[in-house]
């Protein structure tokens, strides 16, 4: 089983619409089984909140319901439980590397935007404050490199006899 964890600041925005785009994706492509999919915050604002409506009404529109995700903040145990911990943007993993530093444990952190292949951002932009093309424009990030990811997936996958 490969673990995978999105990571964004509050967990309202950005990492459940990847988490969800990724659970939708893996259901299409036949993996959902090989695959566990989550996501956090490295802030506890809004633990046990769903994810922004507007982040609900984007996915929607492209078929994805994260209406059922639940904030949750970043722990120790999430370092060595998960095979990729994928930041949004660079404060956020910044954020990462300083729990890390604090807890221990192996830091798999990777940008998300690493796995893209049709932008040349290297961050999914906090949509939060803006309007609703910024939602959409996160789903076009998040949609691009969630399918690299995959691809990297499947190569390990494939390395691992699965």
């Amino acid at each position: 089983m490969i673990r995978v964890l999105f990571v964004c600041l509050g967990n309202i925005c950005r990492s459940p619409t990847a988490h969800g785009v990724l659970l939708a994706r893996l259901e299409e492509e036949g993996l959902s089984d090989q695959v566990m999919v989550d996501s956090a915050g490295t802030a506890d604002w809004h633990t046990g909140k769903a994810p922004d409506p507007r982040s609900q009404k984007a996915a929607l529109v492209r078929g994805v319901d994260i209406s059922d995700l639940q904030a949750r903040q970043v722990n120790a145990a999430d370092f060595e439980t998960f095979d990729y911990i994928l930041a949004m943007d660079r404060a956020n993993y910044a954020d990462l590397q300083a729990i890390h530093e604090q807890q221990g444990g192996t830091p798999p952190k990777l940008f998300l935007r690493a796995f893209g292949r049709s932008f040349d951002e290297h961050e999914v932009p906090d949509p939060y404050y803006g309007g609703e093309a910024g939602f959409r424009h996160v789903l076009d990030l998040i949609e691009d490199a969630c399918d690299g990811l995959i691809a990297d997936i499947r190569t390990r996958l494939a390395r691992s006899g699965q």
